[in-house]
């Protein structure tokens, strides 16, 4: 199942932010939700199905994890939305560096009518 049609569901989208801060059992999620545990349990079979939840079974509780790696599908696809540089900052790198020799040519240079003085000086 696709990821994003995994988290178009605001219950789902709660689900995997609550199972960001931990893993949790069906009976922990299903008490923060205003739905049914067979409701919780679709959703996260739906999550399972996407690959960003996995479930563990420990005796006769099945504890959910949020599977980061799922994730990144949509964490790439926004990375493709971020506004980039038209050039590499890199080579501002370049600018800055004669920027700033000139600048200190220019402090420690005699001064230039000083040395060489204009004929309105000498008139």
């Amino acid at each position: 199942m696709d990821p994003f049609v995994a988290l178009a569901d605001p219950v789902r989208r709660g689900l995997l932010v609550r199972l960001a801060r931990g893993s949790a059992r069906v009976v922990d999620l299903t008490a923060e939700q205003s739905i049914s545990r067979p409701a919780v349990s679709r959703h996260l079979r739906v999550l399972s199905e996407a690959g960003l939840v996995t479930a563990e079974d420990r005796g006769r509780e099945r504890h959910y994890r949020l599977e980061r790696d799922g994730l990144a599908v949509v964490t790439d696809w926004l990375a493709t939305l971020e506004q980039r540089p038209r050039f590499d900052e890199s080579v501002l790198d370049g600018l800055d560096l004669e920027v700033r020799r000139t600048g200190r040519d220019r402090r420690t240079a005699p001064d230039a009518r000083a040395a060489h003085p204009s004929q309105e000086d000498t008139a």
